[in-house]
Order: structure tokens, then C-alpha cells, then sequence
């Protein structure tokens, strides 16, 4: 998608948004103490005294029932990989915002720092497994004196693929239908899904100006089926265009496939022509799905007999995850 970002910037600029993503997604037992119904967003466009700038993180001041407030770091990730260094990027994105208030006269009138609770979104592959620490990135034995003096800094990861269909499909929520619609590139689906969406805001008065941004949000899924098609502007219209033009589209996969396969019969061998036909087929649905796959994927699919390219073809449309299509 070419304007992910800010797409995702658009749908978390709205406070209900952010508030469902820490309730249905980050769950945890601070979360009682934050007035989520008077949350504010926050300017993030500072500079640090040294020069050093960052901008597109989404900041919100969150007042906190016990007095203060805290301010939500929400950090955006698209990249098809995970970042060891997370927990640096929020230690140093955390000095910038707390340099910013001490710069604008921003702190509470006790003059201390207030919390800031760091949150990233990741929605790529593969699974996010990296250090959520900053203490798992420093390198001293976990009895050094020197610990004293390090920094500390942890975040909260929230990994879009982790969570399984049925999970996402039993949660209220429109972070929970975004997080399905970035994980169904099969049309039939999506338009299922937009109904869902349509379904939701119809019964959610608060978000009307986030359909628009749906919209764009489907139409940039169907951009590279339909290249140069234009998008309408409403959701409900975007759904009925996908819906017409689904079956065809899946069914240029099939015939893209077969004929690959039969060229390659016809350099190869009948038999040879089939699997690799298979093989043809199957990596190229499963690079619509997950995006390039990784050498070991490639092995497997190479190293797999008709029977088992049969089976894993059936479970693409519905796999949640690269990992589920090929265990």
C-alpha cells in the first residue's frame, strides 16, 4: 500500500480508536488508572537541543484518575522486518518528548517528568520476537555493580499476525476488523469483512470520519488486482465494486497458475510440468498473501511432493500466517 502510513496516522488520529487499541489489544492493569475519555493529542513535530528530529510517531496526553497525567507513545511499524533496537528508538523517542515539555514549560507543577507508556503497532512478518527490554540489549552479566547506572526502558509490542481469526473475529472492535482486513488480501474475504465494517460503524455512532478513511483503506488493497482503477470515496461503494470483480480476479490467479504450469510440462516433462505448475501456483498466492517469502519457504515448496502443494494451496485463503500455510 502506498500511503500505509498514512492511512494508519488518519485512523489513530481518533481518540475512540487509540482507546480501543489499549483496551481490546494492551489490556493491562495500568490502564484503570488512564482517563481515556479525555485523552488529547499531542503535537509530536519536537527536536531534541542536538538537532535531532522525529516526526509521524502518534503522542496522546492521557489524564490519569490519580492525579497528572501520562502521555502514549503509539510508534507505527510497516517495515517487513522486526527491529532488535526498539527499546532504544523509545528510550531516545521518550528524551525528545520529555525534553519537548521541559522546552515548552509542560510539566506538571511539581516540575517532575510525567510517565510515558511506549506502544508499537507492527503489522509485517515475520512474527515480532525481539527484545522488549533495553536491559536485554546491553551487554553486562546480570550481577554487575555497573547495572545502577543504566537506563531503563521497556515497551508494549502489539503484532497484528500474532493474534489468531477467531480471537480478532470474538472482539467489538474496528482495531480488530483493521487488523483482519490487513491479514486477507483474498477479495471474497475482504468484501465479507467490509460488510463487517459497514455493520460496525452503523451501529458505533462517534467514528462516521473514519469511513472514509476504510475506503481508501480497501480501495489500496484492490490496487494491485485492478492497477489505474479509480476508488470511490465511500465505503459502501468500494464494497460493491470489490464484490463484482472478486470472482474474476481469483479466478486470473487459477488461470495464471495452469498456464505456467503447462509451460513448464511442456520444457520438463508432463509429470515435472504439474509440480512445478503447483509449486508456480502456490508461491505466487502466497506472495499476494504474505508479501516475498523467505529462502526457507522457498526450500520447502521445492523440497514438497503434489499432495502436500495441494494441501497447503487449500489453506492459504485462510491461514493467518506464512508459518500456518506450511507446518
Amino acid at each position: 500500500m502506498t500511503d500505509h502510513d498514512s492511512l494508519y496516522h488518519r485512523l489513530f488520529d481518533h481518540p475512540g480508536m487509540v482507546a480501543q487499541l489499549l483496551r481490546e489489544f494492551v489490556a493491562e492493569p495500568w490502564l484503570d488508572d488512564l482517563d481515556l475519555d479525555g485523552m488529547e493529542r499531542l503535537n509530536a513535530k519536537f527536536h531534541a537541543d542536538t538537532g535531532e528530529r522525529r516526526e509521524g510517531d502518534i503522542i496522546w496526553r492521557i489524564p490519569l484518575r490519580s492525579g497528572g497525567d501520562a502521555y502514549l507513545m503509539l510508534l507505527l511499524e510497516f517495515q517487513s522486518s522486526t527491529d532488535r533496537w526498539m527499546a532504544l528508538r523509545a528510550l531516545v523517542y521518550a528524551g525528545l518528548l520529555w525534553q519537548h515539555l521541559v522546552n515548552e514549560k509542560g510539566l506538571p507543577p511539581d516540575g517532575r517528568l510525567p510517565p510515558v507508556l511506549p506502544v508499537v503497532l507492527y503489522n509485517g512478518e515475520p512474527r515480532w520476537a525481539m527484545p522488549l527490554t533495553l536491559r536485554e540489549l546491553i551487554g553486562l552479566p546480570e550481577n554487575s555493580p555497573l547495572w545502577r547506572w543504566q537506563p531503563e526502558m521497556r515497551y508494549h509490542i502489539v503484532d497484528e499476525g500474532a493474534f489468531s481469526e477467531a480471537d480478532l473475529a470474538a472482539r467489538d472492535a474496528l482495531a480488530a476488523l483493521l487488523f483482519r482486513l490487513e491479514g486477507s488480501p483474498d477479495p471474497e474475504q475482504v468484501v465479507v469483512l467490509t460488510d463487517a465494517v459497514i455493520a460496525w460503524f452503523a451501529g458505533h455512532p462517534g467514528f462516521e470520519r473514519l469511513r472514509s478513511v476504510f475506503a481508501e483503506l480497501v480501495g489500496a488493497m484492490m490496487g494491485p488486482l485492478a492497477p489505474g482503477i479509480r476508488v470511490p470515496d465511500d465505503l459502501l461503494e468500494v464494497r460493491n465494486m470489490l464484490a463484482s470483480r472478486a470472482e474474476n480476479w481469483k479466478q486470473q490467479w487459477l488461470q495464471e497458475g495452469r498456464q505456467e504450469g503447462r509451460q513448464e510440462g511442456r520444457q520438463e516433462g508432463r509429470q515435472e510440468g504439474r509440480q512445478e505448475g503447483e509449486q508456480a501456483l502456490l508461491i505466487r498466492l502466497l506472495e499476494r498473501r504474505f508479501g516475498a517469502l523467505p529462502g526457507w519457504a522457498g526450500d520447502r515448496i521445492a523440497a514438497a511432493d503434489s499432495a502436500a502443494l495441494e494441501e497447503w494451496g487449500l489453506r492459504v485463503l485462510d491461514a493467518g500466517s506464512l508459518d500456518d500455510v506450511l507446518r
